[in-house]
This record gives structure tokens, sequence and C-alpha cells, in this order.
């Protein structure tokens, strides 16, 4: 399972007038019924919509007053996300004659009032927001929206932002909806989120909803890609200095090459920008080549065995990641050993959507690699990375799986060659020149074009060259 939760708006988006009609409530139901998670985040302040809106247990979290205050259904409890308003504030303002609801942090008012609130604000010195949402004006403490209270709500559910399927449709879904794996304006939401949002559905506000609730329970969304892409990695530069992109999910990668090439490093360098954009990753080390990794937790040294146990319950938070060195494993264990480990972490996966990212780091050193493949064989060839000097030695549907090839070192083009042939292609065009050092090969291989000469970015400047700009390259994959 990719998407393990659901958030919603509740105004214009679930509730039609202030109310979630019979027949949404019953979808939410059956989503929930899937093992998914539901978060509801609102503007609303809490006690009216506990009266508007009877059936909010359904939530493992709410939202609410647009991300200044959390509530936790089962418990009943409430937490303040924000600051109270600033003394004198709501006084100064109602001596104005504007009207008001006063929250616990949130202070609401309607247009066109903002001029007031804007006036007040400034003349205060207060370092206070103002936020809009279709006549609506929200004041809220710096930095407070439906994104930061989100970040809040999923952390106490163990959940990944990378997991989650997000709907709304107003000004201030915004932030909601990017912060989202996937995003949703329903179809009668304001236009600027529809430009952005990856899915736009056919119906108005909880029919809509629907739609994404049917296809989450029927295949994932597995065939409702998302409008355009969002989240792709820069890996380089190609010839033209134009960025070479690979999408942050959805496709799996062979990287090879011969030894000392710099196979590892690459990989190192994917897997600390998949995690800059939220993904989590474990890495299967046969040689201990990433025991120095220090972004992720190291199991298992060159002396001891790692205990797959402890990996596992490591991996339930989302914002660790994790290094399984397997070297101390005896080599005629080690294929039984990595295929328990595979079957464990393919059971995360399909719980949590994570680990988003899986690694077999020279893959050639697990012998009959097919035990562990096998463990994947009812999901899709997405979301893993192998690495080995020796494709020739992969199992077919390993090299098959592989959307994005990447070679480095003299033998690049060789390499690039052999796995063309093991999927009985024809070898793809040479490029002008071997990659140099910094530079690699890469073959999108479903798009059966020539490899493009990459110039890898240095670690200083990965930082200043990542974006979610999707290139040309990208369509490839």
């Amino acid at each position: 399972m990719r998407y393990t939760a659901l958030a919603v708006d509740y105004d214009g988006t679930i509730a039609h007038d202030g109310v979630v009609p019979p027949h949404v409530v019953d979808a939410l139901k059956r989503l929930k019924a899937t093992g998914r998670r539901l978060l509801l985040v609102t503007g609303r302040e809490l006690p009216e919509l506990k009266t508007v809106f009877p059936e909010v247990g359904l939530f493992d979290r709410v939202v609410a007053e647009n991300g200044a205050l959390l509530y936790r259904p089962a418990s009943g409890e409430e937490e303040e996300l924000g600051d109270p308003p600033p003394p004198g504030f709501i006084e100064t303002l109602r001596g104005r004659g504007v009207p008001l609801s006063v929250g616990r942090s949130i202070v609401a008012t309607v247009t066109p009032h903002e001029t007031a609130v804007l006036e007040v604000i400034r003349d205060m010195g207060l370092e206070r927001q103002v936020i809009f949402n279709k006549g609506a004006v929200m004041v809220l403490p710096a930095g407070v929206n439906k994104a930061s209270g989100l970040a809040v709500a999923l952390g106490e559910l163990s959940l990944s932002s990378r997991n989650v399927v997000a709907c709304g449709d107003g000004e201030n879904d915004h932030a909601l909806l990017e912060s989202s794996e996937y995003s949703v304006a329903v179809a009668n939401a304001i236009q600027s989120l529809k430009d952005h949002a990856d899915r736009v559905t056919a119906e108005k506000r909880g029919d809509g909803v629907l739609e994404v609730i049917a296809d989450l329970i029927e295949n994932d969304l597995a065939r409702a890609q998302p409008a355009r892409p969002r989240r792709s990695v820069v890996v380089g530069q190609d010839a033209a200095g134009e960025n070479v992109t690979v999408p942050a999910a959805g496709v799996s990668m062979l990287v090879t090459g011969g030894a000392r090439s710099g196979k590892s490093t690459f990989v190192i360098r994917q897997l600390e920008r998949l995690a800059a954009c939220g993904y989590q990753y474990c890495v299967i080390d046969t040689r201990g080549e990433y025991l120095e990794f220090n972004p992720a937790v190291v199991f298992g040294t060159r002396q001891r065995p790692p205990e797959p146990a402890e990996v596992l319950t490591a991996l339930q938070k989302p914002g660790v990641h994790a290094v399984v060195c397997v070297v101390a494993v005896e080599l005629g264990k080690r294929p039984a050993f990595v295929a328990d480990l595979m079957r464990r972490l393919v059971a995360l996966r399909e719980e949590t959507g994570r680990p988003h990212w899986i690694v077999l780091d020279e893959a050639q050193d697990v012998p009959d690699g097919r035990d562990v493949r096998s463990q994947l064989a009812d999901e899709p060839a997405e979301n893993l990375i192998h690495v080995t000097s020796d494709p020739a030695s992969l199992p077919l549907d390993v090299v098959a799986g592989a959307g994005v090839v990447v070679a480095r070192g003299a033998s690049a083009q060789e390499m690039l060659a052999t796995v063309a042939a093991r999927i009985d292609l024809a070898p793809p065009a040479e490029a002008d020149r071997a990659p140099r050092e910094g530079e690699a090969l890469i073959w999108f291989r479903r798009a059966r074009g020539a490899p493009l000469l990459v110039q890898l970015p240095r670690r200083d400047a990965m930082k200043t060259r990542e974006s979610e700009a999707v290139g040309r390259v990208l369509r490839r994959a």
C-alpha cells in the first residue's frame, strides 16, 4: 500500500453548507476499514465543528483552527499548536467594529474587514499572518497553517506525508495540498488550487472525494496518476547544461559499474536527495560500504550480524533511515537472511507505505538473488535500487524492472550493453566517450533513447540544484 492516509478539508470539501452527507460518511468508513488513517484539517474552531459534525470521531486526528489546534477524538485530548491572540488585539478590532470569532489561537472575520485587521497588526507591531479562504479572513501566529498542523498529527501517528492524499477547495488549502504526496482539488475548488493539484475531481465537494476514495480502495490510485509529476530529483546536468531528473517515486533503478567506479557514491547522493524530499530508505549493505553513512542508523557491523527485528522497529518512525550491514552473516546463510529481511520490509511497506526506497548494494553478492526478488512478486517493480558490478548475474525480472540504468566508470558502455542483452534489447547507442570522474551514463530504458552523459553535482552544490522542476528527461522514465 502506497497511500496510507487521507487528509481532507471540511467546508466545501466533504461538507456542503456545513453538513457532511451520510453517503460521504459511509465512504470514509469504508476507507478506514482498509487500514488507512483519516485526518480532518479545517479552519473551523473545534466546539463549532463538534456541533455540526457529530461523526468527527471517525477521524484519527483533527487539525482545527487552520493548523493551530490538534484534537485526538479517541481520547478527547486537545493540544494548542499556536499562541493565543496578543493582549489588546481582540479589543482593538472590536473597537473598530470588526465582527470576530475567536478561538484558542485563530481570530476570524470576513471580507472586507481585512483592511482593518492588517492595519491593527501593523499598528501594534504584531507577528501575525492573515490567511484568506473564500471570503473568510483568518489571523494566525506566524508559520501556522494546515501543513504545519498536519505534520504534527502525522508525527503522532508515525505516518509520512509522502504517503498522504490530501483534498481541499480553498485558498487556505494550498499548504495542505503542497505538503501531501498526492493532492486533490474538488470540482468546486478555486482555480488556483486546481491549477496546482495532481487531480481535479469530476464532482463537487463530498462526491468528488468519493471518486478518490473509490480509487484508493480499488487500486491505491495506481490508475489515477498525477496530472503532472512532482518531487523529481535532479541527478545532474547534460551536455547542454539542462537538469537531468528522475522521479522520486514510481520507478526502480539499476546502478552498475566496475570496482571503485563510484556506484555507492552515486547511490549515497541519491539517497540524500530522496531523504531531503521526505522519503525513507533502507539499504542492505553486503560489503560494509555504508557503515559511515551518518544520516542513517546502522544495524550490524563487520563482526556482528544485524537483528532484523531492531531494523523493523526503527523503521516504524518515518524520519529514521536504516543501513543493514550483512557482512558478518555467513555467506551460505546470507540468501535466506536477506530474503527474510526483504519479506519483513515488504510487509512493513504494505502496512505503512515505507520504507519508500529499498537498496540492495552489490546485489551479485547475494547468491541466487531470485530468492530476494521473489519477496516482491506481488509488488510493482518500483522504488528499488539494485547496485551491481555484474548485471549479467542478476535475475531477469530485476533487470527488466529497472526503468533507469546508471553506469559509471570506464566500463559504463559495456555495462549498458550487458543490461540490454540480458533483456533481449539491442544495445543502446554509444555515448561519445566513457564517463569520467564525477560523471555517469544514465539510460532511461523505456524511452529507448540513447544514454545521457551526465555531470553529477558536487555534494556541496546539490542543495542549490535540487528542484521540483520537471525536465524533458523525466518524461522518458
